[in-house]
């Protein structure tokens, strides 16, 4: 299998691809094709669990790890306790609607299940195309990725990871998890700005010459673990089957029958996964794409027309308060017929005056797949209390944002076929706002009185882990402002 740079410079294979990490000239590694999977693998998936459904579709993306190799790796990361209920759980809440829990992993948030894999990956990669270099891992995060990282790559001999977080633009509980972090060869700073200028940061140390330059030199070399890391995105095709697989083994759907899949949207990489499952041959009627109220994505599938020149806004779904969504220019490549020169073409639009549209053709190849809708936090938390009042299941902010936006797409379109939302973060790791949602008398307070408060009112029992953060020591979360990040890398690797 062939990755090609989305820009239209680089190409490699996988084991290049995931060592990279980002492509020389700025672009993303996209697969050159997409392997198709039968319809009987489709059936095998939840009668041989998880671990064989990631074999299986890993397998043919990652085509140059020896099989024993990849076998090795997603044991180690889906077969060994990382996650006590599995990667994946499928809820049934009603006869048309099912929520798929993907936050049983250590950081409790969907994160997990591709970060337990990419260091494996990485290692491998970096063996087969870097030689002895170690890896120094950046990571912007708007709050669960940095954890999840931070959690894969902890003690993995050969790396160190340096994680940017805006300040003040994640949950308590997500700062907690981050700056409390044991590991020698781990790294957080909080970034004076939001995700975006974050981001931003890390994509310009990857195309700084010098800097990569004085790094190779003492044996160094960048790479990410960001969902542009093509080893981020690949593992999380993997649900979508799995997800469809148990719907038919529970009777849900026939063999076959296209079913809609309703997803939390910032950065673009987790509903791109459903993208590459449906290219694959997974029957999906709709991807629909739920933001928030920083709902650039929602207004780009509807117009065709992307624009971040807009007010950003602060929410009780911060993973989603972004404004520039990388994996989107993955899409474009695909959509366009891998045309390199109008994707490079939007993205020099993007930097440059913030703003791009495809066209009337281009829009209508992407409307045939995606859906585009978005709830605000006041809708957001009505969701969460009618949910649980109608069906007493509890679900975090960004969780509700997807169930409203699978809702408001069967009352726009008359829909009434199956449909499974992807639930992507515990509710304890946003409390207060899903407290309040339950109780709107409930008075503010800290993050941790609130985690006891949701448990008593809900009846859910707290992790333990998460009791745990409280009590650990702070080791990380000095501030930086958005230029001074590279600075701040060159003083931690001493360069």
């Amino acid at each position: 299998m062939l990755y090609k740079s989305t820009r239209g410079g680089d190409a490699a294979g996988a084991a290049g691809a995931i060592a990279q990490g980002i492509a020389a000239d700025g672009g993303l590694f996209a697969p050159e094709t997409l392997p198709a999977v039968t319809q009987g693998e489709i059936e095998s998936f939840a009668a041989k669990g998880y671990v064989h459904a990631a074999e299986c579709i890993l397998r043919k993306y990652l085509t140059d790890y020896a099989d024993a190799q990849l076998k090795s790796a997603v044991h180690s990361a889906y077969g060994q306790g990382a996650f006590p209920c599995g990667p994946a759980v499928l809820r049934e809440i009603t006869e048309e609607t099912a929520v798929l829990e993907l936050w049983h992993g250590p950081t409790f948030a969907f994160k997990d299940v591709a970060l337990q894999l990419l260091p494996r990956l990485l290692v491998l990669a970096a063996g087969k195309s870097a030689g002895q270099k170690e890896i120094v891992i950046l990571a912007a995060t708007s709050g669960d990725t940095g954890k999840a990282a931070l959690e894969g790559f902890a003690g993995v001999p050969g790396t160190k990871i340096v994680v940017f977080y805006p300040q003040d633009g994640v949950s308590v509980v997500q700062e907690r998890q981050m700056v409390t972090q044991r590991g020698d060869n781990v790294f957080v700073l909080a970034v004076k700005g939001n995700f975006d200028d974050a981001q931003a940061g890390v994509k310009r140390m990857f195309s700084d010459r010098q800097l990569t330059g004085q790094m190779a030199a003492k044996g160094l070399f960048f790479s990410s673990a960001n969902s542009i890391n093509w080893g981020r995105l690949a593992p999380q095709i993997v649900y979508y089957f799995y997800a469809y697989a148990l719907a038919v083994k529970n009777g849900r759907v026939k063999a076959g029958e296209k079913i809609d899949f309703a997803v939390p949207t910032g950065n673009f990489g987790n509903i791109l996964a459903g993208f590459y499952a449906l290219g694959m041959g997974l029957p999906i009627g709709r991807l629909i794409c739920a933001s928030n109220a920083n709902n650039v994505l929602a207004d780009f599938i509807n117009t065709g027309r992307y624009d971040r020149r807009r007010t950003f806004h602060k929410t009780i779904s911060p993973s989603m308060d972004i404004l520039a969504s990388s994996n989107l220019e993955r899409l474009l490549y695909h959509l366009t017929g891998q045309d390199a020169p109008a994707v490079s073409g939007w993205m020099k639009l993007l930097a440059q005056e913030g703003a791009y549209d495809i066209g009337a053709e281009n829009k209508k190849a992407l409307q045939k797949y995606f859906s585009g809708y978005w709830a605000d936090d006041g809708a957001t938390q009505k969701t969460i209390a009618e949910t649980f009042a109608a069906h007493k299941y509890l679900m975090d902010p960004h969780t509700a944002v997807a169930w409203k936006a699978c809702a408001d797409h069967r009352r726009q379109t008359g829909g009434a076929g199956y449909a499974i939302v992807l639930s992507t973060a515990s509710p304890f790791k946003f409390a207060l706002p899903v407290l309040k949602a339950l109780d709107p008398g409930a008075p503010d307070m800290g993050a941790f009185a609130a985690i006891a408060a949701l448990s008593g009112l809900s009846g859910l029992k707290i992790p333990e882990a998460m009791r745990e953060l409280d009590r650990l020591p702070v080791l990380h979360g000095k501030a930086v402002a958005a230029e001074q990040m590279t600075g701040a890398v060159r003083e931690i690797l001493a360069i």
